[in-house]
């Protein structure tokens, strides 16, 4: 709503204005093209801000009119000399009612011109108390607790946002709550000392200029430590909610700082309305990101209880090695009659980097983070710039004596681009690599069997590496490459202690459910049930299996299968010189038939090939699928 302007000759046309306090069209001079302001609603005068006489400016406030409790400047629509004032203060108006009648012309220096002037740095009242409130927020107005983290060898959570995030790109959602104790504590106490609850949460970009800011955007939740030690409050939980709500919405990937000692019991302001808090969503939300978007946990300190089980749920967790993490601290160790423990005791990353809890160990909190950003990257899309090495390198990597162990790793080195490998779990399930890759700048998931850890046979902790490593590519659209040498699955009295029958049958489970493309490379062995499941089941359900010439494949072991297929006839020759010169013949004469080339032959592969060669195998039959080409599966086993 509005106020208007008219010439008299308006006026004229309208004569039901000219009643009352309207004015009277016959005291106007026509010609004179007077410019009649009017209201353009009902409403009552508030402020008169002209008087006859006064020399006004375009777009300078005439008269305040209040209506539905909201005030309505009325401006003039143009320059000039005010003429007539028709209403004063507390005056009722209807709409076009006039208010003012102006002489159009221009205003000149010396006249009373009514302009607003604007500095635009001034601060006012209302947006200095909102700055000040921000400011005892940040590290600055907290030297005392930032110098004893530093002490400590730490960073502030503030300071991990600022490395983890592009520039300024951080927009913070709920940086003014405290701690939900003002019961008990001044609030000028809580937001000097409880500074947003403990958390810091918002949205962000990573990487933004390798892969632009739409792919680039992320969600960030950082637990403060030097906010009660990092503990989940009443308010810290409504942020993460709310946080977490958004991610999903935008579908964007979470990074977690998890560091904190869980649950906190001193908020005491929620005592009516929360017994014990069993209600909450947090867990629930944090959860049901798996599989939707990616999500990192990044640790460097003490995690336990509340931030542990979210750390939990993330994809991948990144530790500094002096970390320590487990679903309860110390004090709830103790309270439940279990001995007493220091912190440094409760989850040490000597027990959670072999048992595959911790995914990427790390130095300090740079390190952790430069992970991070490496590890977003892989779900952000293609990179450019990238370089390899010489690929002829391959060639010799295997050598020609069949029996002798290599460094598959170096295989991954040479055949991925330059410096783009990350490796998870390196320190659990050793008889496999997992590893995240590029390939002319393009993100893969990459699986191979280490042939100097149990000859590359895969053992339950193994076939749970790579089932989960297979959910994980499959659910953020990452192509599978598959890099086999192996004599199968572990098997005997001792590894059936292991459960194998189901960490072996999961592998056959995920891989028939595969929704991105899979190529297999047989390096040297391929044997058995193991071997079909580093094709994801069977040679033909990747889109390509293909082997390098010290390829050999065999429904088992040659060795076990000579045993046991010519018991009788080994059993047989009396002379051990004898028997063992008979069975190394039939082992050769196995070797011969499984050879690759001969596999290929009978089309179980679907080539062998140059080793040199097999970039651009993978590039032809795994290209044109972006991280965005399935859509999200249900979940991502934690394990």
């Amino acid at each position: 709503m509005v106020a208007g302007a008219a010439t008299t000759t308006f006026l004229a046309r309208h004569p039901e204005l000219a009643t009352g306090e309207h004015a009277d069209p016959e005291s106007a001079d026509p010609e004179s093209a007077a410019t009649v302001v009017a209201a353009g609603f009902a409403g009552s005068v508030v402020a008169v801000a002209v008087v006859p006489g006064d020399a006004v400016a375009e777009g300078t406030a005439l008269v305040v009119l209040e209506s539905m409790k909201m005030e309505h400047p009325v401006v003039a629509p143009v320059s000039g000399t005010v003429r007539e004032v028709h209403v004063v203060d507390g005056d009722q108006v209807g709409d076009g009612t006039v208010l003012v009648v102006l002489e159009p012309g221009d205003v000149v220096a010396g006249e009373r011109a009514r302009t607003a002037q604007v500095d635009p740095g001034h601060v006012r009242p209302d947006l200095a108390e909102v700055l000040e409130r921000h400011r005892l927020t940040r590290d600055e107005a907290r030297s005392q607790a930032v110098e004893k983290r530093h002490g400590r060898g730490h960073r502030t959570a503030r300071e991990n946002v600022d490395a983890l995030c592009d520039g300024d790109s951080f927009v913070e959602y709920g940086a003014l709550p405290v701690a939900a104790q003002r019961t008990r504590r001044s609030l000028e106490d809580l937001v000097a000392s409880t500074p947003a609850d403990g958390i810091v949460t918002g949205l962000a970009t990573v990487n933004a200029a390798d892969h632009g800011e739409d792919a680039a955007r992320v969600a960030v939740l950082a637990y403060d430590y030097t906010v009660l030690a990092g503990t989940q409050g009443y308010f810290s939980h409504k942020k993460t909610d709310r946080m977490l709500s958004v991610a999903a919405r935008l579908r964007v990937p979470v990074v977690l700082f998890a560091e904190g000692g869980g649950g906190r019991p001193g908020d005491t302001d929620t005592s009516a309305v929360v017994t014990a808090g069993l209600d909450v969503g947090t867990f629930a939300a944090m959860g049901a990101l798996s599989g939707s978007v990616p999500t990192v946990g990044v640790l460097n300190g003490r995690c336990f209880a509340g931030n542990a089980a979210l750390l939990g749920c993330c994809d991948v967790i990144i530790a500094t090695r002096d970390s320590s993490l487990g679903m309860a601290g110390p004090a709830m160790i103790e309270g439940g009659g279990l001995g007493r423990f220091a912190p440094e005791e409760v989850g040490p990353m000597s027990v959670q980097g072999p048992n595959g809890v911790v995914d990427v160990l790390v130095d300090d909190d740079a390190e952790a983070i430069a992970v991070a950003q490496a590890y977003l990257s892989y779900f952000q899309g293609p990179v450019t710039g990238w370089s390899a090495p010489d690929q002829r390198l391959l060639r010799h990597v295997v050598g020609e004596n069949r029996l002798r162990v290599y460094d598959v790793r170096e295989v991954v080195r040479t055949l991925a681009d330059t410096g783009s490998v990350l490796e998870l779990r390196a320190a659990f399930g050793r008889g496999m690599v997992t590893a995240l890759v590029r390939i002319e700048g393009r993100p893969y998931g990459l699986v191979a069997n280490d042939p100097t850890h149990l000859g590359g046979a895969i053992d339950a902790d193994g076939a749970d590496k790579l089932a989960r490593f297979l959910q994980l590519c499959d659910a953020h659209g990452l192509p599978v490459i598959s890099l086999c040498d192996t004599p199968g699955f572990m098997v005997g009295p001792e590894a059936e202690q292991t459960a194998t029958v189901r960490h072996f049958s999961r592998l056959f489970v995920i891989g028939s459910h595969l929704r991105v493309p899979m190529t297999t490379i047989v390096l040297r062995k391929a044997y058995g049930l193991g071997a079909q499941a580093m094709a994801g089941g069977g040679f033909h359900r990747p889109v390509a299996t293909a082997a390098w010439p010290t390829g050999e494949i065999g429904a088992m072991g040659l060795e076990g299968a000579v045993r046991l297929g010519y018991a009788r006839e080994l059993a047989a020759i009396d002379d051990p010189v004898a028997r063992e010169e008979r069975f190394q013949q039939l082992v050769a004469e196995h070797y011969e038939a499984g050879k690759a080339v001969n596999a290929a032959m009978t089309f179980e592969l679907d080539d062998v090939i140059d080793p040199a060669d097999t970039r651009r195998w993978l590039i032809a039959t795994l290209a044109g699928r972006s991280p965005e080409a399935s859509a999200p599966r249900g979940y991502i086993d934690t394990w």
